[in-house]
């Protein structure tokens, strides 16, 4: 097939499976859809839930289905002119003995024929780990759990073990037992056997040890801190083409269209990696039209997917951001945030912030990969007498510096050096870090000299200054193994500082704290939204474009509604005033957390929940509600965390919320707190429609996640993962008539049904003209009058058909009528507002494809806004 038009993201696990996708397949074609884009197929450990935890590559997951369904899932999909797009996870796999790769590790160690498969260091500064795995998985400090029986050697399937709860790890060959009744040997190594046991114990290639010591000691790469989850050396060809056999041969029998690569900036070398994936997959397909492939990557701001990779572009996080900033009011962002500093107390700027949860991460999280990065930088130190005399300490000292300085994920220097912009983002963090250390000091010195080692090359002006050595093999070697430290660190530590730190610390508009957003951009205007439309469509025209995904912090919906408060601050900021510490005092909690709960009880309110409902749905709600809160409190890492809990203030948390329903304090002001969402929710609907036609007609592919073809007013994960009801959507869409008019009454507002049709329209009008989408470019057009600055609009012409998208901004509270099927009052908004048309346009060459009218263009080419939006706060014409 063709590359995608339109993706459909589904969440595989057993409880949906892939033949419950083979069910919906009708659903989605007629909605418009080209490809599913499903998440991992491979096996995963039992239970899984995302399938991100792959014990075996070569094979489709059991749970799934295994092959035989996908397979019918493909053969149905094709039929109805579907195909397929797989989410693939060569970074990492489960560290579980399940894995028989891993188990094999465990057994054998360094002499396992799959050692290679994973990043163990094997030789790591502390000599008790020396050709061992350190294997954190004991509740309790090593000598406690050995005392009180929670290690215990066990007889299982002809074979002995060693248990820890239900953790089964295998025993190193030579074990000797001293008779053939397994039940006395077992009891040997226990009880007043210890002892025995932990002389067995310190004879196997792992190390057990308390679940607190990984960040410490942990000697292999991890999937960021889940020490669940071991890095896989997919840099390693005969790796590579285990990982990906499987894939490849789908792709080549024509049940797979392509891949999306998860987090693909942990990989030693993502360029490399790319090139060789697609080299693969154009042998594997030929004849076929070439595979699409995207990556998973987090774009900072003013950053842009390397030009040297051979892949469509991202899976979407980058327009995510685009289009929320798009729908925030850039006067609100001061007054927010004077309003937070004084609820948090904290008055420093989100630089400032970002740079102290950074230093958190180094510090308490991720020291054990810091301290081997500057080992192996003190390795090569030594390797030279020109910088032997730079002490580990100071390596130590100048590399935190270094890392808590630096802006984006990573860079990508092992892929012939530094590209320019790696140039330049190294150089803000050497600036920062230099600030920091100071510019005439010894640390600034070895800052320079950091900076020549992770350059990418080794030492490309020869040997270093006062030095007679030649640059060997050996040390050239040493310094590509510090690149690669250094390049697989800054990634997960970037993410764990912003997006699961400061991001749930942080909240004056919790609409801005999102996967893909930066702290410090809270909008974007028309003009540079318009030109980053542009660059997408002259550089990834295929590039994916999202507003929702499986790891999303909040809804589309929940966000579009939250950016509404942007338009009115100062009335947001005068209803927080009084509620916040009303909302507090039920907990008791900090103002700060009670702000933050307060906006996520008026971003996610259901549309369908009465503020006077009974207590079962508003008790359903207020669960999902404490489910997040739990996980935000402990993300925040200030009054709690995942590692070192704080009951009382948790479970004062929790008071806070259950007080809402169980006391008359609480019913009132939660009445309150609903009545305000429900006022504002219209107006959220308007942003939403907005950023659903922009995602669907902007230059990329549309994603849709599953579920948000309604309404979604979900939270952080596994909120964002709940069954989907597709029986209701299944009849929403039969309802719709894609020949008439859509549908703009209140009851279509009410349950999603406008946006479902939206979605239709749009992706319909996609399939009837491919190119004009994926290869027209992005035109933006000028409006004039009173109403201008409230309007986003554009064209995509491709031969002689044209499409115009219109689009409200900043304006959603006063359009909020047109959710209660009042279009005739809302419209008049836009009196006297224009928008220009290229010269040449014939005065009736529009089509409204959502009213079915021809809007009238005038003598000078312009066509008025009010005529366009008279049925609905979107427009999406074509010619005809």
């Amino acid at each position: 097939m063709n590359a995608p038009r339109a993706t459909a993201r589904l969440q595989l696990h057993a409880g949906f499976t892939l033949d419950d996708a083979r069910a919906q397949l009708p659903y989605y074609a007629a909605l418009g859809v080209s490809h599913l884009y499903l998440s991992p197929i491979t096996e995963a450990r039992q239970g899984s839930t995302h399938g991100y935890d792959v014990i075996d590559h070569q094979r489709v997951s059991g749970a799934l289905g295994g092959e035989p369904a996908l397979r019918r899932l493909a053969a149905a999909a094709r039929s109805l002119g579907l195909g397929l797009i797989a989410d693939i996870v060569p970074n990492h796999m489960a560290a579980h003995p399940s894995n028989a790769w891993w188990a094999d590790v465990l057994r054998l160690g360094p002499r396992s024929p799959h050692a290679r498969a994973f990043d163990i260091d094997w030789r790591p500064a502390d000599p008790a780990l020396r050709g061992k795995v350190l294997l954190p998985v004991l509740p309790e400090p090593y000598g406690q759990c050995l005392q009180a029986g929670g290690i215990r050697l066990i007889h299982d399937s002809d074979a002995y073990v060693v248990a820890v709860g239900d953790l089964h790890l295998p025993i190193a060959p030579g074990f000797a037992a001293d008779t053939d009744d397994a039940a006395a040997v077992c009891a040997a190594h226990a009880a007043d056997g210890r002892a025995r046991l932990h002389d067995l114990l310190e004879r196997q290639h792992y190390r057990l040890a308390w679940w607190r010591t990984a960040p410490e000691q942990i000697n292999w790469r991890r999937f960021f801190e889940i020490s669940e989850l071991v890095g896989v050396r997919v840099e390693d060809k005969a790796v590579f083409d285990a990982v990906h056999r499987m894939v490849l041969r789908l792709y080549q029998e024509g049940i797979l269209d392509g891949l999306r690569i998860d987090h693909v900036d942990g990989l030693a070398s993502p360029g490399a990696y790319l090139r060789r994936l697609r080299q693969a997959l154009t042998q594997a397909g030929a004849g076929r039209a070439g595979a699409y492939l995207v990556v998973e990557k987090i774009l900072a701001d003013g950053e842009t997917l390397d030009s040297r990779w051979p892949a469509d572009g991202t899976t979407g996080y980058d327009f995510m951001d685009q289009a929320g900033a798009l729908l925030h009011a850039p006067d609100a962002e001061a007054p927010l945030q004077a309003f937070w500093n004084t609820l948090s107390g904290d008055p420093r700027d989100a630089p400032a912030q970002l740079l102290d949860a950074r230093q958190r991460m180094l510090a308490r999280h991720f020291p054990a990969e810091r301290l081997a990065l500057a080992h192996a930088l003190a390795h090569v130190a030594r390797m030279d007498p020109a910088t032997r005399d730079w002490t580990f300490s100071a390596i130590d000292r100048v590399l935190t510096a270094l890392l808590a300085a630096f802006p984006v994920y990573r860079t990508y220097a092992e892929d012939g050096g530094r590209s320019p912009a790696d140039t330049d983002w190294i150089g803000t963090a050497l600036g920062q870090a230099r600030a920091q250390l100071g510019p005439n000091t010894a640390d600034g010195q070895l800052l320079a000299q950091l900076d020549q080692w992770l350059g990418g090359a080794s030492f490309p002006n020869g040997p270093a200054a006062g030095s007679d050595a030649a640059v060997s093999p050996a040390l050239a070697g040493a310094l590509a193994h510090c690149l690669r430290r250094f390049q697989q660190l800054t990634p997960p530590l970037a993410a764990k500082a912003l997006e699961d730190t400061l991001f749930y610390r942080r909240g004056p508009l919790l609409s801005r704290n999102e996967v893909g957003s930066s702290p410090e951009r809270f909008s974007l205007s028309p003009e540079a939204f318009h030109a980053l439309c542009a660059e997408r469509a002259a550089r990834l025209p295929l590039a994916m474009l999202a507003t929702a995904t499986h790891d999303h912090k909040r809804g589309e919906d929940t966000r579009a509604r939250l950016a509404v408060l942007s338009e009115a601050p100062h009335a947001w900021i005068g209803l927080a005033r009084t509620w916040v510490p009303r909302l507090a005092r039920l907990g008791p909690i900090a103002p700060a957390d009670a702000y933050v709960l307060l906006q996520s009880l008026v971003g996610a309110w259901p549309l369908d929940l009465a503020p006077d409902s009974p207590d079962g749905p508003l008790a359903n709600y207020l669960d999902r509600i404490a489910q997040w809160q739990e996980k935000a409190l402990r993300e925040a890492k200030l009054r709690t965390s995942w590692t070192d809990p704080d009951p009382v203030y948790e479970h004062a948390a929790r008071r806070c919320i259950d007080a809402l329903k169980d006391t008359d304090d609480g019913r009132v002001l939660l009445r309150e707190i609903g009545e305000h969402a429900l006022r504002i929710a219209p107006a959220g609907l308007v942003n939403s429609l907005a950023q659903t036609l922009l995602r669907c007609t902007l230059p990329g592919v549309p994603d849709l996640y599953q579920g948000t073809d309604l309404w979604d007013f979900s939270l952080v994960d596994p909120d964002n993962r709940r069954p989907v009801d597709y029986a209701a959507r299944a009849g929403l869409l039969a309802s719709d008539d894609a020949g008439e008019p859509i549908a703009t009454g209140a009851q279509a507002w009410h349950t999603g049904a406008i946006k479902q049709a939206l979605i239709r329209r749009a992706l319909h009008l996609r399939a009837r003209h491919p190119q004009m989408f994926s290869q027209a470019p992005h035109e933006p057009l000028a409006a004039h009058g009173p109403k201008a600055a409230h309007v986003v609009a554009y064209l995509r012409r491709h031969d002689a058909r044209s499409v115009l998208v219109v689009v409200p901004r900043l304006c959603a509270q006063t359009l909020g009528a047109y959710a209660h099927g009042q279009a005739g009052q809302a419209h008049r908004f836009w009196a006297g507002t224009r928008i220009r048309l290229p010269a040449g346009t014939p005065p009736d060459a529009l089509l409204n494809t959502l009213s079915g009218q021809c809007p009238r263009i005038d003598a000078a080419g312009d066509v008025d806004v009010s005529e366009l939006l008279r049925d609905c706060p979107v427009a999406l014409c074509v010619t005809v």
